[in-house]
């Protein structure tokens, strides 16, 4: 392996002194950052929308329910007919006019709501009206019912079931989301990393194939040398890569936030916005310190390390494979048949891990499947967060290098001759045959 760092070198070099490379390195956290800052400047435009809506309550019974906010004003009209409010608020331009008719049915009186605009009215306008409407209803129709509203406001309670191991350990809720979320990013930035990285791998391998320039570096290298280099050298170009967007990224948000005035914490739908009105009650703090102690329960030492020998064990493991398809063809459009195979256990480990590992970490499913190689760096990613034995974890890890120096072998076989083979589309069955000689 005496050239096996002179090639790691040479490939490193070639990709980050590459003018697409820099290019697209520079422009891509750019062009997000600007796409991320377009969506936020018009989410806060809409939400920022001064909004009057005028209420005509002929039956009296809600008009003392719509209190202004930050940017929605209740106009309540009195003294007037239903034309009247409409011509008023045509006339002033008012967002809509909210019109609760005076029914002889007292008992149906939240069937006779209707709302008038000129155009059709924000969904999360009709909501917020409609909630407003059925909390009043309800309680009117209590009372008349005969119902005390405060022995049943007294009457709720919530329960939050505390949770123990029978070793002692306490635990909550907060514990299982953030173990959810380490699992969840954990998975899906290996899935990434392997689909953007293993294809730059492969097609950095078809592109000194049909240059010819494989044919003179294979005569001073060993095909195994070659395939390892590529595969090292181009993971550590996208790791600085990455590094950069993250740099590039966090500094483009600071400078647009500032300048330009847009606050991204704006791109947040109605239910983020009830989130944040939940986190800003007095029960968000005994919360957070929920969260804190969920944060140090978590086995961090034992996660970081997973982390890295899972995340590299499972990179390594399919770009093999990306730079043994990328020997045995001639160009990208032939490696649609060999793509699937590959992309199937991927796509498996992510559903299995989002599907099976939330609901049962330690179920047979999710355990089996921690276990094999080509699905275990997803699904033992997000398991580890929920407690598993060292044991397991390190014999996963055995089967996963393993299997990586099997594949290394296998994909080095077809590397050897596939770099030298031109002009033939290879089938499944020409593969099996390289592997022999």
């Amino acid at each position: 392996m005496n050239h096996l760092s002179l090639i790691i070198k040479r490939e490193y070099l070639t990709k980050v002194k590459n003018k697409s490379f820099i290019i697209m390195t520079i422009l891509s956290p750019l062009i997000m950052i600007a796409l991320i800052a377009v969506v936020a400047y018009l989410t806060q435009l809409n939400n920022n929308k001064e909004r009057t809506i005028a209420i005509l309550d002929e039956s009296g019974l809600v008009s003392d329910i719509f209190k202004d906010t930050e940017h929605t004003t209740y106009k309540v009209l009195t003294n007037t007919t239903l034309e009247a409010a409409k011509e008023d608020v045509k006339t002033n331009e008012t967002y809509g006019l909210l019109y609760i008719t005076k029914s002889a049915d007292t008992t149906q009186f939240y069937n006779n709501v209707t709302f008038y605009s000129e155009d059709t009215p924000s969904l999360t306008v009709i909501s917020s009206l409609e909630n407003k409407l059925e909390k009043k209803f309800q309680d009117i129709k209590l009372e008349r019912d005969g119902v005390d509203l405060e022995k049943i406001k007294s009457s709720k309670t919530s329960v939050d079931i505390s949770q123990e191991s029978f070793s002692g350990e306490t635990t909550s809720k907060i514990d299982n989301v953030l173990k959810l979320a380490f699992g969840g990013i954990a998975g899906y930035l290996l899935f990434m990393f392997i689909i953007i990285y293993g294809n730059m791998i492969m097609r950095s391998v078809i592109e000194e194939k049909t240059s010819r320039i494989i044919e003179v570096i294979i005569s001073s290298v060993k095909p195994i040398q070659l395939m390892m280099g590529k595969i090292i050298g181009t993971s550590l170009a996208g790791i600085t890569q990455f590094v950069i967007w993250v740099i590039l990224g966090g500094l483009m948000m600071l400078i647009v936030s500032t300048i330009f005035g847009i606050d991204f914490s704006e791109m947040q739908s109605s239910q983020q916005q009830l989130m944040q009105q939940a986190m800003e009650s007095p029960e968000f703090e005994s919360q957070l310190k929920l969260a804190f102690a969920a944060f140090q329960n978590l086995p961090i030492a034992n996660l970081i390390l997973a982390f890295i020998f899972f995340f590299v064990g499972g990179y390594l493991l399919y770009s093999s494979l990306y730079a043994a398809i990328g020997a045995a063809v001639d160009n990208e459009t032939d490696t649609q048949q060999f793509m699937m195979p590959i992309l199937m256990p991927l796509i498996l480990a992510v559903y299995v891990g989002v599907f099976t590992v939330i609901e049962d970490p330690h179920g047979t499913v999710s355990t089996v499947f921690s276990f094999i190689p080509l699905t275990s760096p997803v699904v033992m990613l997000m398991r580890i967060p929920f407690g598993v034995p060292i044991w397991q974890q390190l014999l996963s890890l055995a089967l996963l290098i393993g299997t990586f120096m099997f594949t290394v072998w296998f994909a080095a076989k077809i590397y050897r001759v596939g770099i030298l083979m031109y002009g033939k589309k290879p089938s499944y069955k020409e593969l099996y045959k390289w592997l022999k000689y």
